[in-house]
């Protein structure tokens, strides 16, 4: 899907994404990201659900967001809650969605110029 809209270049957005890639800022990203406002990590390691572990979660809240949306690939799957019990004791946010979902609504909650933070897993290549 490709999204049309005019934002602040200086802030990350979501251009499009599709099977196996995210384009935020023109930037294509084939692996699991973060992305925040300010901030684009392309180096978060959880590449399939399986992967996530709390120390994912804990990469994600140095980055300070307010709320978190986790992008769980081509569907929607929910993580164990004790991987997320840290991120609700702290008073932080987690949505989960799957990715395409997780895109659109990062989207909208920068634009509110919001403390979000985006942590995408890949859609499956079919």
């Amino acid at each position: 899907m490709h999204f049309s809209l005019d934002t602040d270049i200086s802030k990350h957005f979501i251009k499009s994404y599709g099977p196996g890639w995210i384009n935020v800022n023109e930037q294509q990203i084939r692996r699991s990201v973060i992305v925040t406002p300010d901030q684009l990590v392309t180096d978060w390691p959880p590449q399939t659900f399986a992967d996530l572990g709390e120390e994912h979660f804990a990469a994600i809240m140095a980055l300070a967001p307010e709320v978190i949306l986790l992008g769980t690939g081509d569907r929607q799957r929910f993580p164990q809650p004790k991987l997320t019990q840290a991120l609700l004791t702290q008073g932080v946010g987690i949505e989960i969605m799957d990715t395409a979902a997780a895109c659109r609504t990062y989207n909208v909650i920068m634009l509110e110029d919001r403390r979000v933070a985006a942590a995408l897993l890949m859609i499956e290549t079919d």
